[in-house]
């Protein structure tokens, strides 16, 4: 007898019909992992919160958040990879600010969710 079958004999088969066909691709859940592992760093979420409230430059956030202009730049660096915030150099200086409303949705729902 497959053990896979004997496994899922007494499974509500409908629900499992109804549900799987809907599930993503697990190469988007795949994804979807990385952003919430990106997503799951106190100085990165401390970023993401200072520049919802603005558009700021290395200097600013390192003052902001009391840290060097170096681990700023790392983390800034994951967070445009992960496509969570954007550049613009202006002369010598590059000004970040978040990539689009949906990060400030996700920030915003997050940390009412922890509240409640």
């Amino acid at each position: 007898m497959d053990n896979k079958k004997t496994d899922t004999e007494a499974l509500n088969q409908e629900i499992i019909n109804r549900i799987k066909p809907s599930m993503p691709k697990k190469e988007l859940l795949y994804d979807l992992s990385d952003f919430f592992k990106v997503m799951g760093d106190s100085t990165r979420i401390q970023l993401l919160w200072a520049l919802e409230e603005s558009e700021l430059c290395v200097g600013e956030l390192s003052a902001i958040l009391d840290m060097t202009k170096s681990a700023v730049s790392h983390q800034l660096k994951v967070l445009r990879t992960a496509k969570l915030v954007r550049s613009q150099k202006r002369g010598k200086n590059v000004y970040y600010s978040l990539n689009d409303e949906h990060v400030q949705i996700i920030v915003k729902m997050a940390l009412e969710h922890v509240c409640e």
